[in-house]
């Protein structure tokens, strides 16, 4: 494949999803028919599933937050990482574990919150950065129960306009491991000057935007960052 995009480059956005996450063994709810560890992602990934059952839903993210520790970015993180030696790079992801911050990313944005902060069931402001286990009577200054800062189906996005305004001014959007599936994050795509390339590295049938700037790489994350390494040596896009 043949990159042919010359426009001088000082801005690549990155949307990441959960296959990203995946290739470091992060489980994801897609690829479980549903199923998010054989839980039914709404009991666990709601306000009605905190409501009936909060020790349920804190015990789900004990988990993850323990098999947080035992995974590492993998080599598309860390590429990500390595293009901010040349250009801004804005990391857009719908991913709450912390690998891109782990391999060095420095501007991320986490549009689904962030499984090592928990906050205010009653106040959304107030949030903690928290690495160990939540208990049912641990609460904030307000008195109100901890519960994960997720943005959970049904919740408002509150970064998706400071990350809509990023991808507006972006030269190029990588889009990767996402299914472009899970609104409003799929939206993003969209936002993207016309006339500025979008490339989509996903092994999976993607719905793409009918966009002829819009290239699709079936390849997983590491395979297609690898890809993109390769084009790199023949356009001005990439170093």
């Amino acid at each position: 494949m043949t990159m042919k995009y010359e426009k001088s480059i000082r801005k690549i956005v990155v949307l990441t999803g959960a296959g990203i996450s995946a290739e470091s063994g992060i489980t994801t709810f897609r690829d479980a028919n549903g199923l998010w560890e054989n839980h039914d992602v709404m009991e666990v990934a709601s306000p009605e599933g905190w409501a009936a059952n909060p020790q349920l839903v804190l015990d789900f993210y004990n988990q993850r937050r323990r098999q947080l520790k035992t995974v590492r970015p993998n080599a598309a993180h860390h590429y990500l990482k390595e293009l901010e030696r040349h250009y801004e790079v804005v990391v857009i992801t719908q991913n709450v574990d912390n690998l891109h911050e782990r391999a060095g990313s420095s501007n991320v944005i986490h549009l689904h919150g962030e499984l090592l902060k928990v906050r205010s069931e009653r106040n959304e402001r107030l949030v903690y950065e928290w690495h160990d286990d939540v208990n049912i009577g641990d609460v904030a200054e307000d008195g109100a129960q901890l519960r994960p800062h997720i943005v959970w189906f049904g919740e408002m996005v509150p970064l998706l306009e400071r990350a809509a305004e990023e991808v507006r001014t972006a030269d190029i959007l990588l889009v990767i491991g996402t299914s472009l599936q899970v609104y409003p994050a799929a939206s993003l795509v969209h936002y993207i000057a016309h006339g500025n390339p979008v490339y989509i590295i996903d092994p999976n049938s993607v719905p793409a935007p009918n966009n002829p700037n819009v290239t699709v790489i079936r390849k997983t994350a590491t395979e297609g960052v690898k890809g993109l390494r390769f084009m790199a040596r023949s356009v001005r896009a990439f170093p």
